[in-house]
């Protein structure tokens, strides 16, 4: 038994972040949307009713399946750093620190994703995805438990910004439960690029989206963006803005039990899930009991080696040649799998690390964790969207005529110059949002997805695996216990690690908690069903028989639907 149930259906598929993101998609695919247009839909919506952890000026990485050109494509929807950053400037003016603030902005990203997304493989215009968007702006939505408690826990840091304190905290209190949310600054953004498409739509669809997009990266939009940026001391100019451009690329994919799975590049994490799965297909896990000390240990262990690949080589391909060939090879990840000790953990990073110390730097929640959302969306053609749009608004000060924090995901940059992810000018960050989609035989597509900071990649090869490997259903396969590793640095400046920490939810560390500890793991309990844990989202469609199945992970606020 789940605690939800799975949505079956034949003609069209949604799940995301939020239950009004899903009904967006649902409502443009009834309206004769296609997926790549509900999964835009719903993707600027959880840019509103989750912008405690989406900006709409944030990021917004994308894999898609275009039925019609039989072609996996990925969008880089990550900005780079503006052109007047210098790679050294953080050593020279912070001492290798990045403050937060409005120094970490990069180019916001996610509208230029979304409106290619929308420009080559959907059929819409963008006021007709961005209704319901604009919508909860300007009318409101009810405050739900984990936006109201990410708002509470986290005040103090979101308080450091007068602007983004006074947005989230009318009255200098966090909304309360069941009241209603309004952004009018945000739907005024929103609007203000919906009647600039309106007025070049006389010159055909592709003309009305260019106007949207000059509206944000070369008009009003983006002079706003420019002023408030050097008012607060920031780098962004308005050539860094109109300059910008996402790319079209293939995908990063690998064989896994029948499957290809594909995945964002490594301007994304979105490789370290190929890995994960390259280094366990030959592992015999398949053969152990699910969720055994054996299982976690070696998921775990197989984990730890896939980031140590992805902090000495992963970055933004424009600037750093990436041996992806190598690092996906079967003798690569023979080599992985030979240095995995069966009843021993790796510290990696720290070998002479007290089990003690990392007990005292144990998790607590954190605004870091819950920076991202997911959706997924398939049509009844046989098309496939697969999107992680993100930027949390806790470290940024808001723009207040905007109503929204521009890109910081300069955070996930490294202030270290030899870093393959470090600050330079018009290099992107690398990204731990990394939307991903699997391909059986041509045929079956299931596209997934999680929001977490380093939890995703762990929540995402987890639940792909239970599916995969284990005969889990859709939903079943999201629900099951989960654990994730913090050995490795931290994607998020200042990028801490913590040596041989396990996080288990309870029911599962009940059971296995003292043989990891007994292996060198030090093991955390998470509470069951725990929202750090990541909250996958999953999508499973056939094209023979034209059935699809889909679940929302019930650790946040996700929903699925269709019919």
């Amino acid at each position: 038994m789940t605690y939800r149930p799975v949505i079956s259906g034949n003609h069209h598929m949604v799940a995301a972040g939020h239950p009004l993101a899903t009904m967006a998609g649902l409502e443009v695919l009834r309206a004769g949307g296609t997926a790549i247009d509900a999964g835009v839909a719903a993707g600027i919506c959880l840019s509103v009713v989750e912008s405690n952890m989406v900006s709409f000026g944030g990021v917004a990485p994308i894999i898609l399946y275009s039925a019609e050109a039989d072609k996996v494509v990925t969008i880089n929807g990550v900005g780079c750093w503006p052109a007047r950053m210098q790679a050294d400037y953080f050593n020279r003016e912070y001492g290798g620190v990045m403050p937060a603030g409005i120094i970490r902005t990069v180019v916001p990203a996610a509208p230029a994703a979304w409106l290619a997304a929308l420009e080559r493989y959907g059929t819409m215009s963008f006021a007709d995805v961005a209704y319901y968007a604009h919508l909860f702006a300007k009318d409101g939505f009810q405050v739900y438990p984990l936006l109201e408690e990410h708002l509470r826990v986290n005040k103090d840091k979101f308080g450091r910004f007068a602007s983004t304190r006074a947005h989230f905290f009318p009255n200098d209190e966090a909304p309360k439960i069941g009241s209603v949310f309004r952004q009018p600054a945000l739907a005024d953004s929103i609007d203000y690029m919906i009647q600039q498409e309106k007025a070049a739509a006389s010159r055909g669809r592709s003309a009305g989206l260019a106007a949207v997009r000059d509206a944000f990266y070369k008009n009003d939009i983006a002079r706003e963006i420019v002023r408030f940026s050097d008012e607060n001391g920031g780098m962004l100019t308005m050539e860094d803005l109109a300059n910008f451009k996402v790319d079209y690329l293939p995908s990063t994919h690998t064989s896994f039990h029948d499957c290809e799975i594909h995945t964002c590049g490594t301007w994304s994490q979105g490789p370290m899930t190929a890995q994960i799965m390259k280094i366990v297909e030959s592992s015999g896990l398949h053969k152990m009991k699910h969720n055994s000390a054996e299982y976690v240990h070696l998921l775990c262990e197989a984990i730890k080696l896939a980031a140590a690949d992805r902090d000495a080589f992963y970055g933004d391909p424009n600037f750093v040649d990436v041996p992806m060939d190598y690092l996906l090879s079967p003798e690569h990840a023979a080599d992985l799998l030979a240095r995995i000790n069966p009843g021993k953990a790796r510290m990696d990073y720290d070998n002479d690390v007290d089990p003690e110390e990392v007990r005292r730097r144990a998790l607590v929640i954190d605004a870091a964790a819950m920076d991202t959302s997911y959706v997924c969306t398939v049509d009844h053609k046989g098309n496939v969207f697969s999107a992680t749009p993100s930027d949390a608004a806790y470290n940024s000060p808001l723009i207040p005529k905007l109503g929204f924090i521009p890109s910081s995901r300069g955070q996930q940059s490294w202030t270290d110059t030899k870093h393959p992810s470090s600050v330079a000018p018009g290099k992107r960050p690398r990204l731990t949002p990394n939307p991903a989609l699997a391909i059986k035989d041509g045929k079956k597509f299931i596209p997934f997805g999680s929001p977490g900071g380093d939890v995703q990649t762990q929540a995402m090869s987890q639940a792909i695996i239970n599916y995969l490997m284990f005969d889990f259903d859709v939903q079943g396969a999201l629900e099951a216990p989960r654990f994730a590793s913090y050995s490795f640095p931290s994607s998020f400046e200042p990028h801490e690690s913590k040596p041989g920490l396990i996080c288990v939810e309870a029911s599962l560390e009940a059971e296995i908690g003292p043989q990891l500890e007994a292996m060198g793991h030090t093991v955390q309990k998470w509470p069951d069903l725990h929202w750090v844990a990541g909250a996958v989202s999953m999508i499973a469609y056939d094209k023979d028989t034209g059935l699809m199945q889909a679940g929302s992970d019930c650790r946040r606020f996700g929903y699925a639907m269709g019919w």
